[in-house]
């Protein structure tokens, strides 16, 4: 397997594992992927099933198609979390109150590798291998 092959395959699992992991720490508890919008996290999960199964058989076209969409979802989805994240309290009429409750919403640590997988498979499919030059005999 190549280095290349490599990262994106290495990428793709990171974005997978991340999809487990914390996003958001509201009141009480905690929010992954499939806890914001769980139809929206099965559409990432299987980009990234995709992705995968694009390195097992080296699919340079399917792996770059796959890098640059999760990165695209990963992107979408952190402006959707942001909008319910603000949006959350909106039903509550005392305005201090749900800038209170809004303030106690956080962000956490599984954005790092909802980000840092398709970054790593956007670089296995951009790493390229230099193509050596062999002078003619003559």
């Amino acid at each position: 397997m190549r280095l290349n092959t490599l990262l994106s395959f290495a990428g793709f699992v990171i974005l997978i594992a991340g999809t487990y992991c914390p996003i958001v720490k509201p009141i009480l508890g905690s929010w992954d992927v499939y806890d914001g919008n769980k139809p929206y996290g099965i559409v990432i999960l299987l980009v990234a099933l995709v992705g995968i199964i694009g390195t097992v058989f080296n699919e340079q076209k399917i792996i770059r198609l796959s890098a640059w969409l999760s990165l695209a979802l990963v992107i979408l989805f952190y402006f959707l979390a942001i909008l319910k994240v603000r949006m959350s309290f909106d039903f509550i009429p005392l305005h201090f109150v749900a800038k209170y409750l809004t303030s106690k919403l956080k962000f956490k640590w599984g954005w790092y590798l909802l980000f840092g997988g398709p970054l790593l498979a956007l670089a296995g499919v951009l790493l390229k291998r230099k193509k050596s030059f062999n002078y003619p005999a003559g």
